[in-house]
C-alpha cells in the first residue's frame, strides 16, 4: 500500500478564541473581578448559615456556586489548554500560575460551602431534599460531596491544604512537565522531542527502534534525579494528607473519586494479574516467533510486524474513517464528532513544546471541549484520535447536566472513548480484505487492548509498590527502577529481555504525577467497553440496534448523575462481581487464540 506523509503544516490547530481572545484580553480581568465579586457576595450570604437554610434556600445557593464554578473552570481551562500548546513558552507557563493561584485563591473564600454540607446531619439532608424539588435535582452532587464526609478535616486545615497545593502538588507537576517538554532526544543526527522519540519505537526499521529506546532511557536516567525528587515528594506529600483524612490505601481517594468501591477496584487488579500468562506472557511469545526469535528485546514489544505493511493515514482519511464509523453506529454522535473538526476544537500536529500524548479536555459547559492530539499517521493515531473524540462527544452531551453534575467518575469517563476505539476498529477490519493486513490489525488490536488493561494495570501495581514503600523512607533512583523493572517483567513475561536503560522508563509517565493511580481507569474502561459492545452486537443482531444506542446516549447525557449500578443497569451489566472482569479478559484471550490458530 502507499505511504501518506503527513505534512506538519497541513494539520489543523485548534482555536481557543471561544474562550479569550489572547492573555492581553480585557475579559479575563473582568471575569477575575467578577469572579471574585461572586465568591465574597457568596461567602457574606451563606458562610456560617448553611445548615439552616431550607431546600429551596440549599438550591438557590448551589446555583449561585454553579455559576461561580463555571467562571473560575473557564479561566483555568483556557490557561491549561494555553500552557500544553507549548509548555516551553514562558509567557504561558507565567499565565497558566498566576491563573492557577488566582483561581486557588477564590476557591478559597467559597470552601465553606462544600464543608458545611458535609456537616449537615444526614435525617437533616433527607428531610430537605423531600421538602424541596428543587434540590432534588442537586441529590447526586450532594451525594458525591459527602462520599468525602469521613475524611473531612477541619475548616482551618482544609483551607490550609487547599491554598498550599499551588506550591505544593501543582508546583511540582509543572516541573515535571517542563522537564519533559524541554528534553531533546539525538536520534539519526536529528533532536527530536519525547512524542517523537516515543513514536519511533514502533518504527519498521529494528534498528532505528534500538537507537530511540536507547537514547530515550539514557536522557530520562540524565534526569533521573529530577523524577525521584519529583516522585518522592508527591508521595511523601500524599502519605500525610491519607493518614490525616484517614485513608486505608493509598489508592483509596482514587476509588472516593471515582465513586466506586475498594473492593471492585480490587477486584479488577488481581483479575488482569492473573491473567497475565494467558494474555501478555502468551502474545509476546508469540510475537517474538514471528520477528525470528524465542526473546523480544523490549524496543520490539510494540514492532511491527512482518506480515504487515506501512500504511499510515492522513489527516482527511483519519477523520473520514472516524466519522463514517460513528456514523454507522449513531447519526447523532457523529454529528456531534463532525462539530470538532468543523469548529477547529482540535489541537492535531507534534510541535516542539507541546504537551506529548493526547486528551480530551471538558473544559466547562458554558464553552465546550478541547482535544490535543500528537498525530503521525500510523493506525495507532487514528485510534487515538476515534478515543478521544469519544471523550469530547460524552462530554458535549453530558454538559447540559451542569458545571457541578457534567463530569463523569474516570472510571467510567472512559466508556465513551473505547467503545468508539472499537467501533473505528471494526470499521478499519471490515475495510481490510488482505489477509495478512487483517492478521495485522488483529494483532495491533490486541496489543492495544494489552498496552490499555496489562500495562495499565502494572503501571497502577507500580504505584501501589512505590507509595507503600515511600512510607519507610525515601527512595533512591536504584530502587524505583527496581520495583518498575520488578513489576514490568511479571506483566509482560518471561519472553520479554529488558536492557538497564529500561529501568529509567517509569519517568516519563504523566498519571504518576499528576493523578495518582488514574491508571486503573483504563482497564477498568475497556472490560467495560467489551461487555457492552458485546451486547451492541447482539441487540444489532436482533435488529434493535437502535435501541441499544438511545440507552447508549441517555447514559452518556447522564454525566456524574448516576451510580455505576444505576448507570449500567439498563444494559444488564454489574461490575461489582468479579466474573464481570473475566468476561471482559476473555474478549482479548479470544483474540490471541484466533493469531495463534
Amino acid at each position: 500500500m502507499v505511504s501518506i506523509s503527513v505534512k506538519k503544516a497541513s494539520l489543523p490547530g485548534w482555536d481557543l478564541s471561544d474562550f479569550y481572545t489572547g492573555i492581553q484580553d480585557p475579559a479575563i480581568k473582568r471575569d477575575i473581578a467578577k469572579a471574585e465579586k461572586a465568591a465574597e457576595s457568596f461567602a457574606k450570604a451563606y458562610d456560617g448559615k448553611v445548615a439552616k437554610l431550607s431546600g429551596d434556600q440549599l438550591a438557590e445557593a448551589i446555583r449561585a456556586y454553579e455559576k461561580l464554578e463555571d467562571v473560575l473552570g473557564k479561566l483555568s481551562s483556557y490557561a491549561q489548554l494555553l500552557y500544553a500548546e507549548d509548555m516551553t513558552n514562558p509567557a504561558h507557563a507565567q499565565f497558566y500560575q498566576n491563573i492557577v493561584e488566582t483561581v486557588t485563591r477564590i476557591s478559597a473564600v467559597t470552601l465553606f460551602f462544600a464543608l458545611a454540607i458535609n456537616k449537615i446531619a444526614d435525617k437533616a439532608l433527607k428531610d430537605k431534599l423531600a421538602a424541596s424539588s428543587k434540590l432534588s435535582h442537586d441529590a447526586p452532587w450532594l451525594r458525591d460531596v459527602r462520599s468525602y464526609k469521613p475524611y473531612q478535616l477541619k475548616d482551618e486545615m482544609e483551607q490550609l491544604l487547599l491554598q498550599k497545593s499551588v506550591t505544593g502538588h501543582a508546583a511540582w507537576s509543572r516541573l515535571f512537565d517542563e522537564t519533559i517538554a524541554q528534553m531533546r532526544f539525538s536520534i539519526d543526527k536529528k533532536q527530536v522531542g519525547s512524542a517523537e522519540a516515543l513514536d519511533m519505537l514502533s518504527s519498521r526499521k529494528p534498528k532505528e527502534r534500538e537507537q530511540a529506546a536507547k537514547v530515550l532511557g539514557k536522557e530520562f536516567g540524565k534526569q533521573a534525579h529530577v523524577f525521584t525528587l519529583i516522585t518522592n515528594t508527591l508521595a511523601k506529600d500524599k502519605s500525610i494528607e491519607d493518614d490525616l483524612r484517614g485513608f486505608k490505601q493509598p489508592i483509596s481517594s482514587r476509588n472516593v473519586s471515582n465513586q466506586v468501591e475498594d473492593e471492585v477496584v480490587e477486584a479488577l487488579i488481581e483479575t488482569v494479574k492473573a491473567n497475565y500468562k494467558t494474555l501478555s506472557h502468551r502474545y509476546y511469545k508469540l510475537k517474538a516467533g514471528w520477528l525470528g526469535g524465542k526473546k523480544l528485546a523490549y524496543w520490539d514489544r510494540n514492532a511491527p510486524l512482518p506480515s504487515g505493511d506501512d500504511k499510515t493515514y492522513g489527516w482527511p482519511e483519519a477523520k473520514q474513517i472516524v466519522l463514517e464509523s460513528y456514523t454507522a453506529f449513531s447519526p447523532e454522535i457523529a454529528k456531534i464528532g463532525t462539530t470538532f473538526f468543523d469548529k477547529n476544537w482540535i489541537d492535531v500536529p507534534v510541535r516542539p513544546g507541546k504537551s506529548p500524548g493526547a486528551f480530551a479536555h471538558p473544559t466547562v459547559p458554558s464553552v465546550h471541549p478541547y482535544l490535543l492530539l500528537n498525530f503521525q499517521g500510523k493506525t495507532r493515531d487514528v485510534m487515538t484520535l476515534a478515543h478521544e473524540l469519544g471523550h469530547g462527544v460524552h462530554q458535549v452531551l453530558s454538559a447540559k447536566q451542569g458545571a457541578l453534575m457534567a463530569d463523569t467518575p474516570l472510571t467510567l469517563a472512559e466508556t465513551a472513548s473505547v467503545f468508539g476505539e472499537q467501533l473505528v476498529f471494526q470499521e478499519i477490519l471490515r475495510r481490510e480484505k488482505k489477509k495478512d493486513r487483517r492478521h495485522t490489525l488483529i494483532a495491533g488490536k490486541v496489543e492495544d487492548m494489552l498496552n490499555t488493561v496489562v500495562r495499565q494495570v502494572a503501571f497502577c501495581e507500580f504505584e501501589r509498590r512505590v507509595h507503600d514503600a515511600r512510607k519507610q523512607g525515601e527512595l533512591t533512583t536504584d530502587e524505583i527502577g527496581a520495583i518498575w523493572m520488578g513489576v514490568q517483567k511479571e506483566s509482560l513475561g518471561p519472553a520479554l529481555t529488558f536492557g538497564k536503560e529500561y529501568s529509567y522508563y517509569w519517568t516519563y509517565i504523566p498519571h504518576f504525577i499528576h493523578s495518582a493511580f488514574y491508571v486503573y481507569a483504563y482497564a477498568f474502561g475497556d472490560c467495560l467497553v467489551n461487555a457492552l459492545y458485546a451486547e451492541y452486537q447482539k441487540q444489532a443482531a436482533a435488529g434493535k440496534a437502535r435501541s441499544f444506542e438511545k440507552k447508549y446516549i441517555d447514559m452518556l447525557k447522564a454525566g456524574g448523575t448516576l451510580h455505576h449500578k444505576e448507570l449500567l443497569a439498563p444494559f444488564g451489566i454489574d461490575i461489582s462481581q468479579p466474573s464481570f472482569w473475566q468476561q471482559g479478559l476473555d474478549i482479548i484471550s479470544g483474540y490471541i487464540d484466533e493469531l495463534e490458530d
